[in-house]
């Protein structure tokens, strides 16, 4: 895809990928991808099965350590993290960044607004002097516990699930199980929040609440969102840039118009030769 001037996104970049690369022995499954996430935007990453898409998502927090390439995050206060030299740890506590995933990782034995206080663990930590201060009863810790629950039925609230706050986390309908996920990965106060196919099972009704959810989180958490989906009708209703991957290459990067329009985007979903891609496009 061509440029024609400068993204919003490369104004004011949360997350900016040079030359990922990522080798499995002889398989190549991310490769030479670069692309930039703005700090005030929903990015989504899509391409057919089998892309990488979720390769990217792993190298990002810290599951994979990629064969080549930088993934800078700009901290808060400009600093930035080189993902690739951190720990899946260290990406979430220090530099912010939180994930959820494909298959649905809540504590289903515990409650609901347990799993969200779960979620504040390092903010307690800190608050208690890693752990001396719960033992001694300090006012310190029982603020920040105090502040951490409150925290944590502000999200039950505005995913609509205050009221089984105390019922089992695993008894609750899958959308709400969903809702509940990313709900936990806000209560990590993230910067970056990458999500992997939200939208998974999810009928009409819940796939809109989900996509108001995610346009709210956006609009006022100063959280960018990053996410892998396969529901195009999702990505185009809330993307504000969207990255396409075929065969672990950037195929296109632009707006949701952008990136429905280009011919490659078309042959790849259509499984079509380069050939046909170059028909599609008009060329010879």
């Amino acid at each position: 895809m061509s440029e024609t001037g400068a993204k919003p996104w490369d104004h004011a970049p949360i997350l900016l990928v040079e030359h990922l690369t990522m080798r499995f022995g002889g398989l190549t499954a991310v490769d030479d991808a670069s692309f930039s996430v703005g700090g005030n935007d929903i990015t989504a990453l899509i391409g057919p099965n089998g892309a990488g898409k979720t390769t990217v998502f792993n190298c990002i927090t810290g599951f994979y350590k990629p064969t080549e390439g930088m993934l800078t995050l700009n901290g808060s206060d400009g600093t930035p993290f080189y993902l690739e030299r951190l720990t899946d740890h260290e990406i979430n506590a220090h530099a912010r960044v939180a994930r959820t995933f494909q298959n649905i990782r809540l504590f289903p034995g515990m409650t609901v607004l347990e799993n969200l206080m779960v979620a504040q663990h390092n903010v307690l930590s800190r608050a208690s002097g890693f752990s001396f201060g719960a033992i001694l009863g300090l006012g310190q810790f029982a603020r920040a516990e105090h502040d951490a629950l409150d925290f944590a039925k502000s999200w039950l609230d505005r995913i609509g699930l205050l009221s089984r706050a105390d019922d089992a986390a695993g008894g609750l309908p899958y959308g709400d199980q969903r809702r509940l996920e990313i709900a936990r990965a806000m209560c990590t106060r993230p910067r970056l929040l990458c999500l992997d196919e939200p939208a998974a099972g999810l009928n009409a009704r819940e796939s809109e609440a989900l996509s108001a959810l995610l346009k709210s989180i956006r609009d006022e958490d100063d959280t960018a969102i990053f996410l892998i989906e396969h529901d195009m009708g999702v990505v185009m209703r809330i993307s504000d840039h969207v990255i396409v991957l075929d065969y672990g290459k950037k195929i296109a990067d632009g707006t949701p118009d952008e990136v429905r329009s280009d011919p490659h985007v078309i042959a790849a979903y259509l499984g079509v030769s380069d050939e046909d891609a170059a028909a599609l496009e008009g060329g010879p």
